[in-house]
């Protein structure tokens, strides 16, 4: 009997350990996550438009397509190489870290110069599209895969920002946050464009057939709202793009040896700070973002 208690009273310290053990999993993975934030946040901003045009009932649909190809970019290609890179090639993270920056950068700056008039008309865009007629299931085909591979890019980035703040040494125990972390950041990013997606529709729903006015008022309101509310998320996006890529670079730069910049905002921040004493922590915090996408913004001008 006290050789069965004893195997019992193991079997439960196994137990405990391994709830410690998936609880520091989602906890690492959850607290890496929020470093992604301004690539998550374009993300999230970027993939409505490649559902924008088609049949309400064609939108799900190619949101679920989008999000099966984000999972597998991540799990299938990107975590392994993040990896490898983490375990043989520590060194290659923060240069790929400040090449991803730099592209975020480039990227936001580009979007700002496009909403000023200076920018090209892109790719996509071309004279007399409008008048080009596309079979839908080709046009389908061909947004799905766009939205992929802008999807890989972004998540490159997400994926490497998130094994760089990852604090677990073990090599399984890395591998499972990671993917953790790339799982919960998928359905984030695509729960959420779906619930964009169609909210325009709940609301006109709303709006035709609630069986009470506040219903109805709402519904009216949340149609009227959406055009607004996405334009929101765009501005948004470009400001976090900026400022997480711009923040990456200059870390990079305080790693290589080079900190004076980091420094200089870092004081700056604190001064500024200081002006505001019931609230020094957020001015800090908005003065160093701010300053961050300044360099950003700076960096694109200076290319």
């Amino acid at each position: 009997m006290s050789g069965l208690l004893a195997l019992l009273d193991d079997v439960a310290a196994i137990a405990k350990v391994a709830a410690a053990s998936v609880d520091d999993v989602f906890g690492q993975a959850a607290k890496a996550s929020a470093k992604a934030a301004g690539a998550v946040i374009d993300d999230a901003a970027v993939t409505p438009k490649y559902v924008h045009g088609f049949e309400a009932k064609r939108e799900l649909p190619i949101i679920w397509r989008i999000t099966k190809g984000s999972l597998k970019n991540k799990l299938v290609f990107l975590l392994p190489a993040g990896l490898l890179l983490s375990n043989f090639a520590p060194w290659a993270i923060p240069p790929l870290l400040m090449l991803g920056g730099a592209y975020l950068c480039f990227e936001g700056a580009e979007k700002i110069a496009h909403a000023l008039g200076v920018g090209g008309a892109g790719h996509n865009e071309y004279p007399g599209k409008e008048d080009v007629i596309e079979d839908p299931a080709h046009l389908e085909e061909q947004k799905a895969q766009g939205a992929i591979k802008t999807d890989l890019i972004l998540s490159a980035e997400i994926m490497t920002i998130i094994l760089s703040n990852l604090a677990v040494s073990n090599f399984w125990m890395e591998a499972a946050a990671l993917a953790a972390a790339a799982v919960m950041i998928t359905i984030a990013v695509y729960g959420s464009v779906a619930l964009i997606v169609k909210a325009d529709d709940v609301g006109l729903y709303m709006a035709n057939n609630g069986n009470f006015a506040p219903t109805r008022a709402v519904g009216r309101a949340v149609v009227r709202g959406m055009p607004t509310f996405l334009k929101a998320l765009t501005i948004i996006g470009t400001a976090a793009m900026l400022w997480v890529g711009g923040s990456i670079i200059i870390h990079g730069m305080e790693e290589m040896g080079f900190g004076t910049l980091g420094h200089l905002i870092h004081d700056a921040a604190v001064y500024v700070g200081q002006l505001v004493p019931s609230y020094t922590g957020a001015v800090e915090w908005i003065a160093t973002a701010t300053m961050d996408g300044v360099f950003g913004l700076a960096l694109y001008q200076a290319a």
